[in-house]
């Protein structure tokens, strides 16, 4: 089973081994704050138990996007009556207005990904945030401030950043990925490199950064990726301007040919005008 490890002054990270992703545990005076709830009830329970090791403090919750993966703990975490879970407004409005359309996308990237959830994320209930972030809010976590930031649309629509300013943490959810490609399903590749460019100027040398997947990294890694980022958008509009091939851009992009080809076909969409 998964535990929390402590990565700066009270605030811990889980890297859950199934799709490799990270759970954020910061801890305030009297109460915690929880950062994206995993992907079924079974993980979210798993969750809650290695939480309650660290700590029986209340706790609210953030997700940093609406990817199953991330959310679909929520109900199982929030209890009854539910706590306040925190999101950009677009995260909200998708997981209110579509949760079945948003399952349905989460069933088939499962049956991909990790076939065994499948069944879980079909019958697992799918609670909504209910306090929504537009562009910036500030989180009184037991007197523990803790900034949340809509930094531009790029991993998704939604993304949400949630900086821990007093222990230099930034959890960036999958704006940043370690171990893996960038996922481009339904992201922004053109609008991405300018949103981690932000995410950048939050950071410090020391900045302890928690991808959405994979080992907790720092500010140099985050540059490299937002590099890798940069050279996408300009392969991606190069190729457009010159009507190149989705493939053969995608073959002189980072990240690799699978990662890359749907980032050049998203990118062309909105270069071409073309609804996403």
């Amino acid at each position: 089973m998964a535990d929390f490890a402590e990565v700066a002054d009270d605030v811990f990270v889980l890297r859950y081994p199934v799709l490799d992703v990270n759970t954020t545990l910061v801890l305030g005076d009297g109460v915690a704050l929880i950062v994206d709830t995993l992907a079924t009830p079974a993980q979210a329970a798993d969750l809650v138990a290695a939480a309650r090791r660290v700590t029986r403090m209340p706790w609210a919750l953030v997700n940093t996007h609406h990817h199953f993966d991330h959310t679909f703990g929520n109900a199982a975490l929030a209890g009854d009556p539910p706590c306040d879970i925190w999101a950009h407004e677009q995260t909200v409005s998708l997981l209110r207005a579509r949760p079945e359309a948003v399952r349905r996308e989460a069933y088939e990237e499962a049956l991909r990904l990790a076939p065994e959830l499948a069944p879980d994320i079909a019958r697992a209930p799918i609670l909504a945030p209910n306090r929504a972030v537009q562009r910036e809010s500030t989180v009184d976590v037991g007197g523990r401030a803790v900034v949340l930031r809509h930094l531009g649309r790029g991993h998704t629509a939604g993304d949400l950043v949630v900086q821990v300013p007093d222990a230099d943490v930034i959890v960036a959810g999958d704006l940043v990925e370690e171990g893996a490609p960038p996922s481009f399903g339904d992201a922004y590749p053109l609008e991405w490199p300018e949103a981690v460019a932000e995410l950048l100027r939050h950071t410090t040398p020391a900045t302890v950064v928690v991808p959405g997947h994979g080992a907790v990294v720092g500010h140099n890694f985050v540059k490299g990726q937002h590099e890798e980022l940069a050279a996408l958008d300009w392969l991606i509009r190069d190729g457009h301007a010159d009507g190149a091939p989705v493939a053969t851009v995608a073959a002189r992009a980072p990240f690799g040919p699978d990662a890359a080809r749907v980032a050049v076909r998203r990118g062309y969409a909105e270069l071409s005008g073309r609804t996403q």
